[in-house]
């Protein structure tokens, strides 16, 4: 997608946003068995329904005083003590493999609930008693389109998720970084920003998204990961929301490039690259994504058996996308699509099919 000849919404004052509420997908039988065998189904000691027994809630105010969307939850004596020894030991399965020598060190500061937005999570603060040093993670309820999501990422992306299911819940590790919003706001023009390298970071992060059909990468979405460099800094942008994994039936809303939150990535993409540099960093991330493609072609050819044949969407959303992605790369094979896996695994074929050719016939080179 050519950034110089799409406008972002912002410049049409035009908000091209995605469905305000979607509907939660159940996990079949075929994606639950994917979980057992990749060892992200797990028995939790504590639910999602026993964090929701709250018996009240207090609402938490940004240090401005605005409304941050999340509430702390409180709990009945009788609820607290198996709720707060539940989420020690998930979060010993997050870090130490469920190893429970640590759980005395460990205990919760905080338990937070946030109404907004489609998954309703659960944000959990873990506290190290010896040191005062703190942790997060969530309890979500367990979206199948979320779960399709978190698994896309883990494999076709430059980053590892570590999640676990347990029936109806959803345990997330909690992703570090700016936000992408308070970003824009306090770090963008910040004169030790290297804005160029922002700028690389922002078309690479625009091309993943599109090739997997990851939609709403709003700037609140995603998060801005900052390593210290031999001579600067690099940039890493990780998405934090999964939950619009292949749903909405408009192209553009898998663009992050369109959202009018996004319209100072842009804007900084086009003062500070030209079309041949833009068109070069898509090329590498494509054929980064080749050989992540590669690297992890069965366990993703399981994902996209069980995907495929999966109801994430609605058929209105489902025929919408192919027909404007069969407009786009002018390929009638998006018109066969069934299904909103099909579309993604189509799409994934279309743009990275040649170089990953390119890749298997050096393979086979060398074992010759």
């Amino acid at each position: 997608m050519k950034f110089a000849d799409n406008l972002n919404r912002g410049n049409e004052n035009m908000n091209d946003a995605p469905s305000r509420k979607k509907p939660s997908y159940r996990i079949n039988d075929g994606l639950r068995n994917y979980l057992k065998k990749h060892a992200r189904e797990v028995i939790l000691p504590v639910t999602y329904d026993d964090l929701s027994r709250i018996t009240f809630s207090l609402a938490i105010k940004d240090k401005n005083g605005k409304d941050t969307h999340w509430e702390e939850a409180r709990y009945d004596m009788r609820e607290w003590e198996f709720i707060r020894e539940g989420l020690i030991k998930i979060y010993a399965i997050l870090k130490t493999e469920g190893n429970l020598n640590f759980v005395n060190h460990w205990d919760v500061a905080r338990i937070e609930y946030c109404a907004f937005g489609n998954s309703n999570p659960f944000r959990i603060k873990i506290v190290n008693k010896h040191n005062g040093n703190y942790d997060h993670f969530y309890v979500k309820t367990a979206d199948a389109s979320r779960i399709y999501g978190l698994e896309l990422e883990h494999m076709l992306s430059p980053n590892r998720i570590t999640y676990f299911t347990y029936f109806n819940t959803l345990v997330e590790e909690h992703i570090p970084g700016i936000p992408g919003d308070i970003f824009v706001k306090q770090y963008l023009e910040n004169p030790i920003t290297s804005k160029t390298r922002f700028a690389k970071e922002f078309v690479k992060f625009n091309e993943r998204c599109f090739l997997r059909l990851l939609g709403d990468m709003r700037s609140y979405n995603f998060v801005v990961d900052i390593t210290p460099d031999i001579e600067d800094f690099q940039y890493r942008i990780r998405a934090i929301d999964f939950d619009q994994q292949s749903y909405e039936g408009r192209r553009n809303l898998y663009l992050p490039q369109f959202f009018k939150e996004n319209y100072a990535y842009v804007d900084l993409v086009l003062k500070n690259l030209d079309k041949d540099s833009i068109n070069q960093y898509r090329a590498e991330e494509r054929t980064l994504m080749v050989f992540r493609v590669a690297d992890s072609r069965y366990r993703l050819m399981y994902l996209f058996n069980i995907m495929c044949k999966d109801e994430i969407s609605s058929p209105e959303k489902t025929n919408e996308l192919k027909q404007q992605l069969q407009e786009y790369y002018n390929n009638p094979k998006f018109l066969k699509c069934r299904s909103m896996g099909d579309i993604v695994k189509l799409n994934l074929k279309q743009t990275l099919l040649r170089n990953l050719k390119e890749i298997q016939d050096e393979k086979n080179k060398m074992r010759m």
